[in-house]
Parts: C-alpha cells; sequence; structure tokens
C-alpha cells in the first residue's frame, strides 16, 4: 500500500478538538496480520482531546509541528515537534493545543479500532470542502465509546 498525502479516510473532529483525522493505514484500508491503526490528527489553536483512556489498546503519538500540552495520569508533559509518548492500556491521557498554530501528530494503536471511533463522530472531509467545525459531539457518543476503543468510564472534560 502506498497512499498519496490526500488518501486514506479523513473527517472534521467535532468539539472540543476541532480539527481533523486522516486515517492511513487500518484493516479496512488494507489487509493485514496484525489488526493496526495509524493516522494523523491535527487541532487547531484552543481544541484540544479530552481525557480518556483505553482498556484493551497501546497508543504511540509523535509529534510532527506545533506546541502543547500533554496529561499524562494527571502529569503535565510539553508537546513540541519530535515529542513522541507511548500511551499503555488504562494510562488516563489529554492533549491540549495551547499555541498559535495548528499541533499535528501521528497516532499508531494497537489493536486498531480508533479510526472506527473517529469515523462515527466525525464528518467526512473532502478535498477542497468547507471546514464545518465547529460542531457538537454526537448524542450517543457514550455509546460509540463503549463500543470502539474507550475504557469504560474514561472520558472527562
Amino acid at each position: 500500500m502506498i497512499l498519496p498525502p490526500e488518501g486514506g479516510d479523513n473527517y472534521w473532529q467535532p468539539e472540543p478538538a476541532n480539527g481533523h483525522i486522516s486515517v492511513r493505514v487500518a484493516p479496512r484500508l488494507v489487509d493485514m496480520e496484525h489488526p493496526v491503526g495509524l493516522g494523523t490528527q491535527t487541532l487547531p489553536p484552543g481544541g484540544f482531546v479530552r481525557e480518556h483512556a483505553h482498556d484493551r489498546n497501546e497508543e504511540v503519538l509523535h509529534f510532527i509541528s506545533g506546541t502543547g500540552k500533554a496529561l499524562i495520569d494527571g502529569v503535565e508533559h510539553e508537546l513540541k515537534p519530535g515529542v513522541t509518548i507511548f500511551v499503555g492500556k488504562n494510562r488516563r491521557h489529554k492533549f491540549i493545543n495551547d499555541g498559535e498554530g495548528e499541533l499535528h501528530w501521528v497516532w499508531l494503536i494497537v489493536p486498531n479500532g480508533l479510526e472506527d471511533f473517529f469515523e462515527a463522530i466525525g464528518r467526512p472531509k473532502q478535498i477542497g470542502g468547507v471546514d464545518p467545525t465547529p460542531f457538537p459531539r454526537p448524542a450517543d457518543v457514550a455509546e460509540i465509546e463503549r463500543r470502539t476503543v474507550f475504557a469504560p468510564g474514561s472520558e472527562k472534560t
């Protein structure tokens, strides 16, 4: 599989993250022996990924551009290009763009499933399309979390 920059499954993300996701590798996109999900996420200034945990998954994030902060189990860490974070099972984590530009990173989750969450809560992102953000999370977001990769009751604001 060779994927051009405009390839993959791309979604706008609702509040409070806003921004967008690009799913680059997932079992639905390419046959694989071990199910993994890989993609990118971009948060605008002021956007954040709410605190949560994964009870069946491990996640790696590598920050490409922008600045912000991560809260891992309540401990604050600086985010800047080149920072890599490994998040094991049941580790609470939150990412905040408190910089002036977009915060952009690559994520890998094993086993996969995060891509299903992004598709369920997001809106398709088309090349040349209009940015619909901000828009609210779906009313059934708790159910979407339960059936994808989130630990029960893991999400906080």
